[in-house]
């Protein structure tokens, strides 16, 4: 892989990062225990400002070198990275789309670079599921005087001890404009009267110290500055522009790839260690270890293939972004099933041991299944790349 100086420098940072959080990562993992040490580090190391435009002290990077980033902090520690991913592709998607007011947009960028800011969108709630199958927030947004009061809970809000800025989607009431209400997102900063957080997440499957919480919010008071992206209900939007969906799902693909990877790796480590008396030898000469080290390998270069390729034209060439929504979907769905083919294989390899946790397999193999779950799911990325293939046979 031919890298520019500036990409060696920026997977530099994140090697340096995934190494010291690696050693940590098991036992904050079984405490269920949120890194707040993680966080500090990954501003004092530079990682967060490579995000943020030039003009506002950062390095401006593409989606392409985030995606590189991205994928070899997942190989230290898969949780922290998908977690602070959710302010890499934010801010990477905005900065593309322009489509935050310019002077917040601006406060943002440099309260990251700055002082390491975070920054997160809450959207799922429990009786709306995901909000990428659409529907309206429960959560609500009522007029007050100089801005609007929100109420309601969120979940799944990945950083939450730790996050500066709250992206909270809510629904707004009616207007002459909006008859039947309109959505919209309220940017609550923290801390904020009336904004409380619980703890729901520490025990999960998987991703377990992301701080993935529920968040509250009773009478939370938000500017109307700061009130972004209405949008009246019942006016049929436009499709969404790949942007809105390229950075999240591609940088979400090399975390999991990044996961996937660092099964396999503990796999060969314990592969050359494993020496049984019957043996003599260690494990790595058996055909059969190399032949699932290899389907778990060969799952995870065919999909890092197709991300980079991805990503790279996205970066390289704008001018095939809107053609380009299959091959997303395509690069998304092939990251994250073959990291948890490689998971599956290294537990294999290990047998009974993986299931200890004198291993990190386990682990792993827990962090590597959250890739299912995040949108596009398997189906409807599939459904996509199955369209997609149908019209270009017309």
């Amino acid at each position: 892989m031919n890298l520019t100086p500036r990409q060696q420098q920026m997977v530099t940072i994140a090697a340096t990062l995934a190494d010291r959080f690696a050693q940590r990562v098991d036992a904050n993992d079984r405490a269920g225990r949120f890194p707040t040490e993680n966080y500090v580090d990954l501003h004092e190391a530079g990682f967060l400002r490579q995000i943020v435009p030039t003009e506002y002290g950062g390095a401006g990077a593409n989606l392409y070198e985030t995606v590189l980033m991205q994928e070899r902090l997942a190989q230290g520690d898969g949780a922290t990275a998908m977690a602070v991913n959710m302010t890499m592709h934010l801010i990477g998607r905005v900065r593309e789309l322009g489509s935050w007011p310019a002077a917040q947009f601006a406060l943002i960028c440099r309260d990251i670079a700055e002082y390491g800011a975070l920054i997160n969108g809450a959207a799922s709630e429990p009786e709306l599921g995901s909000p990428s199958r659409g529907g309206t927030p429960a959560t609500t947004a009522t007029p007050t005087a100089g801005g609007w009061l929100v109420n309601g809970r969120k979940q799944f809000v990945s950083m939450a001890p730790a996050l500066r800025y709250f992206v909270t989607s809510v629904t707004l009431p009616p207007t002459a404009d909006a008859p039947q209400g309109a959505t919209a997102n309220a940017v609550v900063r923290a801390p904020a009267a009336g904004l409380r957080m619980e703890d729901t997440w520490g025990d999960a499957l998987a991703l377990r110290t992301s701080g993935s919480f529920d968040v509250f919010y009773e009478k939370v008071f938000v500017p109307e500055e700061w009130l972004f992206d209405r949008n009246p209900v019942g006016k049929v939007a436009p499709p969404a522009p790949p942007t809105a969906t390229a950075w999240f799902a591609l940088t979400m693909a090399a975390v999991y790839l990044g996961i996937g990877q660092s099964a396999i790796a503990a796999v060969c480590r314990y592969a050359h260690e494993r020496v049984p008396s019957a043996l003599g030898k260690p494990i790595a000469t058996l055909p059969a270890i190399q032949r699932r080290v290899g389907l778990g390998q060969a799952a995870l270069s065919a999909a890092r293939s197709v991300l980079y390729d991805t990503a790279r034209t996205w970066a390289e060439q704008p001018e095939q972004r809107i053609g380009m929504a299959a091959h997303i979907a395509l690069a998304k769905y092939l990251c994250t099933n073959a990291a948890v083919d490689a998971a599956d294989q290294a537990l294999r390899i290990a047998g009974g041991f993986a299931l200890t946790r004198t291993l990190p397999l386990e682990r792993m193999y827990r962090d590597a299944r959250a890739g299912l779950t995040h949108p596009p799911n398997d189906d409807a990325a599939l459904e996509l790349i199955g369209r997609a293939a149908l019209e270009a046979a017309q």
